[in-house]
């Protein structure tokens, strides 16, 4: 579909202008009547801007995410334990004044999701009365207004299980009973989900893409739409929500069950043929792919480890690529500041610290990585077999040598388990002594050795707190958020380029079509379909490693696991962790799958680092004790709410 061009720029608070680099965040006119709102072409695209302003704030920032710090797959220090995210992830969220609050307004400048739904309506219901915007632009900013009312029901899903759809808003002067609504059922909350998008895609309205020459980006597109629209389908199939019986005792206002009791299994084959549908439409005419080497322009000449390295940095963090899907510019312009929690301090500064580091990697997250055989070390052969019991010793100090100076730096000592790792594991994070290639004085320097490294242990630059909560708390950082493109102007300034938080990556659709795919299989016993591996082993191809049936027969003590049901779920589930890790999907994804029981009952361990030798640095010391029970699911309802309207059921455990 050729590209709709406004003759205005478009007024988003999700767009990007391109002569400053900075986000507009523009904030909706309350004081504006509906007249005033619809009276020609101009007011309705701000109208339309409003609606994406309302979108929840689910970037980079970890006190509205939940996704970023949740489920402890990333902390801050305990200095900074009492900022929402980490509150929310130490279990000290209620029902009497949320942490997070998507329901209703908290008076704080932000907006429920249901304020935003109601923005949406209020568009829906008016913009046919706008007489100068031509049919074609008419029928895009439906389509729009769809996708959002959509994507907001589907965030209040995840966020609160059971909602209350806003099919329509009542007027306000309506009597206070008749806006009392009740929760419906799981199942048709999704249903309405997917109406809406079906709409939206039925229509044609949305462009296939966005040209990255405009300032559209944040837009919906037809991609965005097909791709979502396979990712509701696979949550809806997901335990959580597909016949869990744990939530057998949680029952409606007529005494029905809220969540159904009985596993369908079409819902996995509907999720399986849309995932295909999406990864069709972008693979046609290449609207997207993955991110690879071919589309990276170094600098300057690299050594095919650092270009991988690279490469798989750039898939997340740069703003013109076509990996990216979609991403959700409703933000503001600290973004940039987030990106200096993510960065050491490589050197001693003078006047100022250029970057903070408070962003922390436990070590739970940095031992999913695979090694560099492409499977979890506590399954490679070589690491639990070897002479060295690297899997045993993988605390152990080691010194780097010449077959490592690209991943440690040469003649120093690191933790043998920073060495012989997959590339994602160098593209994702920084440690103490890890190469850190870009980011540097004018970004890179002429030799690639040359790059900065951490010094982390007590008493080095990296380790070195500010104040009393400025230090990162496990010694490791998650470089995959920081732009290649960002650097050290000097040693007390740190320049941050634009970066958006993928909502949507094309790597993200293809796991999920593996794992939908994967779920049709008969039995837990029986091979999933062969289409199974050609998406998974897509993005490990880029990734730089083999597909998941070689791996596994070459370089493990099961070579039968990827011949199973179980056994690929088991391997598309680290895929996912791995793969997306940092970006605050798992967060959701442990939720769907009911993992979180199993894995979020445990110790969050960082190196001790107040410790300057070595083999004291390099010994595991927890951070947090971490607890999730079953009311961890879901968040509470804010109590005012269950107040104010009887007829809302709060959620288990609230």
């Amino acid at each position: 579909m050729k590209l709709i061009k406004l003759n205005r720029l478009f007024v988003l608070g999700i767009a990007v202008l391109l002569t400053s680099c900075d986000y507009l965040d523009i904030v909706p006119e309350n004081v504006r009547t509906v007249d005033d709102m619809f009276v020609d072409r101009y007011a309705a695209e701000q109208s339309l801007a409003s609606c994406y302003w309302a979108l929840p704030r689910t970037g980079w920032d970890w006190n509205t995410n939940p996704g970023i710090f949740g489920s402890m797959e990333a902390i801050i220090n305990r200095e900074k334990r009492t900022d929402a995210g980490m509150r929310l992830a130490l279990g000290e969220d209620n029902a009497a004044s949320p942490l997070m609050n998507y329901w209703n307004n908290k008076g704080d400048g932000s907006r429920s999701a249901y304020a935003g739904i109601r923005d949406c309506n209020t568009f829906l219901d008016n913009i046919e009365g706008v007489k100068d915007l031509p049919r074609i632009q008419k029928d895009r900013m439906i389509a729009e207004a769809k996708m959002l009312k959509a994507l907001m029901h589907f965030q209040l899903i995840c966020f609160y299980g059971p909602i209350c759809p806003m099919r329509t808003s009542p007027p306000v002067d309506e009597s206070t009973l008749g806006v009392k609504v009740y929760r419906e059922k799981i199942d048709d909350c999704f249903q309405y989900v997917l109406d809406l998008i079906d709409e939206a895609i039925e229509s044609t309205a949305l462009p296939s893409i966005i040209d990255v020459q405009q300032t559209e980006l944040g837009r919906f597109t037809q991609s965005a739409a097909y791709f979502l629209k396979a990712k509701v389908l696979v949550y809806r199939a997901s335990p959580l929500f597909n016949g869990n019986t744990d939530y057998s005792d949680f029952r409606d206002h007529n005494g029905e069950h809220f969540f159904n009791q009985t596993y369908n299994p079409d819902h996995w084959t509907q999720a399986a043929e849309a995932c295909r549908q999406a990864v069709a439409y972008c693979e046609e005419n290449r609207r997207h792919w993955l991110y690879d080497t071919d589309d990276i322009i170094p600098s300057k000449p690299l050594s095919p480890e650092y270009l991988r390295i690279q490469t798989l940095r750039g898939s997340v963090t740069e703003v013109f690529t076509k990996e990216i899907v979609w991403s959700s510019m409703r933000t503001t312009s600290s973004i940039r500041e987030y990106q200096k929690e993510c960065v050491p301090r490589f050197e001693s500064y003078t006047t100022n610290p250029p970057t903070i580091g408070r962003w922390s990697v436990p070590l739970q997250t940095v031992e999913l990585f695979y090694s560099s055989n492409g499977v979890p070390i506590e399954e490679d052969r070589d690491w639990l077999n070897g002479t060295d019991e690297k899997y045993a010793n993988r605390y152990t100090p080691r010194m780097s040598d010449e077959d490592h100076k690209r991943q440690v730096q040469l003649g120093e000592q690191s933790a043998s388990m920073n060495f012989d790792r997959e590339p994602r594991f160098y593209s994702s994070l920084g440690f103490d002594r890890g190469k850190w290639y870009g980011n540097a004085y004018n970004n890179n320097p002429d030799n690639e050795l040359d790059c900065l490294y951490p010094k982390a242990r007590s008493g080095e630059t990296a380790s070195a707190t500010i104040g009393t909560d400025t230090y990162n708390a496990t010694g490791y950082w998650p470089k995959k958020l920081v732009s290649i493109t960002s650097f050290y102007q000097d040693q007390n300034s740190f320049w941050t380029a634009t970066s958006l938080w993928p909502e949507m990556r094309y790597a993200d659709l293809l796991l999920f079509a593996a794992e939908a795919l994967n779920e049709t299989a008969a039995s837990e016993s029986s091979p999933p379909p062969a289409e199974t591996y050609q998406y998974i082993d897509a993005v490990r191809r880029r990734a730089g490693l083999e597909g998941v049936v070689d791996s596994w027969s070459k370089y493990t003590e099961n070579p039968g696991k990827p011949a199973t049901k179980s056994g690929m779920r088991s391997i598309i589930q680290r895929e996912r962790k791995i793969e997306l890790a940092l970006e605050a999907q798992y967060h959701w994804d442990c939720r769907r799958w009911k993992t979180a029981p199993s894995e979020l009952n445990r110790l969050v361990q960082g190196w001790t680092t107040t410790e300057s030798d070595v083999n004291a640095y390099y010994q595991p010391f927890t951070v947090y004790t971490q607890r999730f029970s079953l009311r961890d699911y879901f968040m509470p309802i804010p109590e005012s709410d269950i107040i104010n309207n009887p007829q809302l059921k709060q959620n288990p455990g609230w």
